[in-house]
């Protein structure tokens, strides 16, 4: 009871006029950095960091929640009108909005991702609020073995979901780990594979990789093309909307039907408890369940509103699953939750197994954030703004991709400061350009690089405490468990082939 009246105060402080202001701008600045490609809602936490010295810890807390829904969701606006993920997270999505919006169907894929956020960052905050303490007994099960068995699930998974061309897939994959090795070794601390270059030795920083496989390859696919505009003139009509076309129709609605937004949202709030894993990992294991499972899977990759809420349901409830670890341990969850991290620390708490009780007073408020940005700001953002969101599509290809290509590349340089990462984002784009012209797929390279460190790292570990016997791997129950999974997504998505290829390897 003393927990009820602990959340329910957190509503209570939203109320504040102060702390209301700085949710609502915090959620703003989060849907502008999470829709720009290169300006994520790390680097905007990251930007507020400086700002928590001057402000109240729960003030602090509010607008790094709200900034964390709104960079979540916001991703999927450029994935679906020009084929840019503004986030990591919203791969998955652009696999299935930009296929709808070359149709004229922008405003409803916009509409479909906004509502799976909805959906997702509630069911998210909800779960965050009620189940938090059975949700860290869980994950406290997960070891070692269990990590790097869950890790090489997901990579096996990314490999054979490129059903017309799993060997390219497994390619591009392989590429992604082996541009992640470079640096540092992650268990000891040795330079390896610089090739005697001292700036190699810092390693490849995910952000000049991110904006090279989708912002500059997506550039130099563009320029290939002799429209002047985004797409085909003729439909830009089409993008002169009203704001009630961004609600999706009732009809697709049930088809998608609430058994696969429930199921996306837990596992997206599953995957999020799991430090490390992320809003892609969440994306893309959602995603895949829901093409194993459709009715249609020859529809994936086509423009299917199953895919979009499936991947937007998961990445939105991921967040409120990251907050566990983060919470209970110490142990972020993702990057962005590594930063809010940060604030606690600044402010001189540290999280651990008694924070939740002991600070809930704290704590509550950003909980409470997380489910009103989710529950109210999503829909209503999108229904204030999606006409101009949409106004993108009209721009003069020049203007627009020229314009991206500075701010993606000041983007690289700001979360890396370093002009050597900027010049790395124009090799990996240039990389990813014949990647994708030779039908790799570049969302595989993108989550090997992700994904390789810790695959590494959890590998050696878990052989270094059997003193090198791979047999860990089949006698720890956890392993054995995503093992077990392994098999049976392998078992769906390849010997019973479901007709059609689901996803498109072209794109990013």
């Amino acid at each position: 009871m003393e927990s009820l009246y602990g959340l329910l105060g957190g509503f209570s402080a939203l109320a504040n006029p102060e702390t209301l202001l700085y949710m609502i701008g915090g959620f703003l600045i989060g849907t502008l950095f999470g829709a720009v490609p290169g300006l994520t809602s790390v680097l905007a936490i990251a930007l507020l960091l400086p700002l928590t010295y001057s402000l109240d810890v729960t003030t602090a807390l509010v607008a790094c929640a709200s900034i964390f829904m709104a960079g979540m969701c916001s991703g999927s606006i450029t994935a679906t009108t020009i084929n840019i993920p503004g986030a990591p997270s919203s791969m998955m999505t652009a696999l299935e909005g930009y296929p709808m919006q070359q149709r004229g169907e922008g405003a409803k894929a916009l509409g479909h991702a906004a509502l799976g956020s909805m959906i997702g960052g509630s069911v998210g905050a909800l779960l965050l609020m009620v189940m938090s303490p059975l949700a860290a007994d869980v994950a406290l099960l997960i070891r070692t073995p269990g990590k790097f068995s869950l890790i090489a699930f997901a990579l096996v998974v990314i490999i054979i979901s490129q059903r017309g061309s799993i060997t390219k897939g497994m390619i591009a994959t392989l590429l992604g780990v082996m541009i992640a090795t470079v640096g540092i070794d992650v268990v000891q601390p040795l330079a390896r594979f610089t090739f005697g270059s001292s700036v190699l030795v810092q390693g490849i920083d995910m952000m000049p990789l991110i904006i090279g496989t989708f912002a500059i390859s997506e550039l130099l696919i563009q320029a290939d093309s002799r429209s002047a505009r985004t797409v085909d003139p003729s439909k830009l009509q089409a993008a002169r909307v009203r704001r009630r076309d961004f609600i999706p129709p009732l009809s697709e609605v049930r088809e998608i039907g609430v058994l696969r937004y429930l199921k996306s949202a837990l596992i997206g709030y599953s995957v999020g408890i799991l430090p490390g894993a992320g809003g892609s990992m969440a994306a893309f294991v959602s995603y895949a369940e829901s093409m194993r499972s459709s009715k249609h899977p020859e529809r994936y990759g086509k423009g299917n509103p199953e895919g979009i809420a499936a991947s937007e349901c998961a990445n939105n409830s991921m967040c409120g699953g990251a907050f566990v670890p983060m919470l209970t341990f110490g142990i972020p969850g993702d990057p962005t939750t590594a930063i809010v991290l940060g604030v606690l620390v600044i402010n001189g708490l540290q999280p651990g197994p008694q924070f939740m009780t002991q600070q809930l007073d704290l704590i509550a408020p950003m909980f409470a954030s997380l489910l009103v940005s989710a529950l109210v700001l999503v829909p209503l953002t999108l229904y204030l703004l999606g006409p101009y969101f949409l106004k993108i599509v009209s721009i003069r290809r020049d203007v627009l991709y020229s314009s991206i290509a500075v701010v993606a590349l000041v983007g690289s340089y700001v979360a890396t400061y370093s002009t050597f990462q900027m010049a790395l984002a124009l090799v990996f784009g240039v990389l990813a350009y014949f990647l994708r012209k030779q039908k790799y797929p570049t969302v595989s390279l993108l989550l090997g690089f992700v994904l390789g460190p810790s695959l590494e790292e959890y590998c050696r570990r878990a052989l270094s405490i059997n003193d090198g016997n791979p047999l860990i791997f089949l006698t720890s129950p956890d392993s054995l468990f995503f093992i077990a999974l392994t098999a049976v997504f392998f078992y769906f998505m390849v010997i019973r082939k479901p007709k059609g290829d689901a996803l498109n390897a072209t794109s990013g």
